[in-house]
């Protein structure tokens, strides 16, 4: 009941942060909106409406109120625009290749490459670099999800737990596929249980319900901060009304304040991507440690080539 609780606030937060939601996402609403409520009237809300009778309550009560104009959450449409935005800030700084004399934004889009290639060498080893396109997805759509709330007209879709949950059950169920594709199922499952066998049961219960609540934490951790992110920006511009609220000393609060939320946004990107290295590095192993038993180990770097841009 505690959780329905929590869960009915957060519906009165959604709700009131869809009140100020931005043009483009009433727009969206505004053309696609009855079509999604449609839909959600005919297909998942009778659904939520069982399940949540169970409990006690209803999906209006959970979810806040069902209609055209919140049909499409602005999460959703936030979200869709940073995968957009993902893609033109990459092709952009792309720019035109070259070798000889590389642009600003090819240098600088090296340095982040470079970077995440570095630590995913680092954490999983020169074999993992078969993962860093995936790696990489998360790095940059992450970062730019985090930045879209310092610009107008934009809120930040990762202040929102239906996409930092969504992002922490993708990074949850790649990394147990690959410890699945090159170990099978039982060897997933053995690697929970340790080496030592007569503390196994135990051990393999303790890991088991730790991997299984992952999602949870790499989005919760996620979501907090950048919630509390804008939520330290907005208190302090409405720290003392009227003065804090005129132009001047509101942007220039802003502006001193920036700094710190660019801090934020950068750990944020960091830790969740760190972490998903963390694990990959759990499942993964280099394909040819059998053979070094037998002394045929060759030198990994050989065996992998490692993105580069051209």
């Amino acid at each position: 009941m505690f959780l329905l609780q929590e869960a009915g606030a957060a519906a009165e937060q959604v709700e009131e942060q869809a009140e100020q939601a931005p043009i483009l996402v009433r727009l969206v609403n505004e053309y696609f909106g009855e079509w999604a409520y449609r839909f959600e009237m005919n297909y998942t809300y009778p659904k939520w409406k069982w399940l949540f009778a169970k409990f006690g309550t209803t999906p209006d009560a959970v979810f806040g109120n069902y209609s055209p104009e919140n049909a499409i959450p602005w999460y959703t449409v936030m979200f869709i625009v940073a995968c957009i935005l993902s893609i033109v800030v990459i092709w952009i700084l792309k720019g035109r290749l070259s070798e000889d004399e590389p642009s600003h934004g090819q240098q600088t889009l090296e340095v982040g490459v470079l970077a995440v290639r570095g630590m995913l060498e680092d954490i999983v080893g020169p074999h993992g670099l078969q993962y860093f396109p995936v790696v990489m997805t998360f790095a940059v759509l992450i970062l730019i999800s985090n930045l879209m709330g310092f610009f107008p007209l934009f809120i930040t879709p990762t202040s929102a737990t239906s996409v930092t949950f969504a992002l922490g059950i993708s990074s949850f169920l790649y990394y147990n596929y690959i410890g699945i594709k090159e170990n099978g199922v039982f060897g997933h499952l053995k690697h929970f249980a340790g080496p030592i066998w007569w503390i196994a049961p135990l051990i393999f219960l303790i890991e088991f319900i730790s991997n299984m609540i992952r999602p949870f934490t790499l989005g919760i951790r996620l979501f907090a901060n950048m919630l509390a992110d804008e939520k330290v920006m907005d208190t302090f511009t409405h720290l003392y009304p009227p003065w804090t609220m005129f132009a001047f000393p509101n942007i220039l609060i802003i502006v001193l304040l920036m700094p710190l939320g660019l801090f934020v946004v950068g750990i944020q990107t960091f830790v969740f991507i760190l972490l998903s290295q963390l694990y990959i590095s759990e499942v993964s192993h280099p394909p040819h440690d059998s053979h070094a038993e037998h002394g045929h180990a060759e030198d990994e770097s050989e065996e992998f080539m490692v993105p580069v841009l051209t």
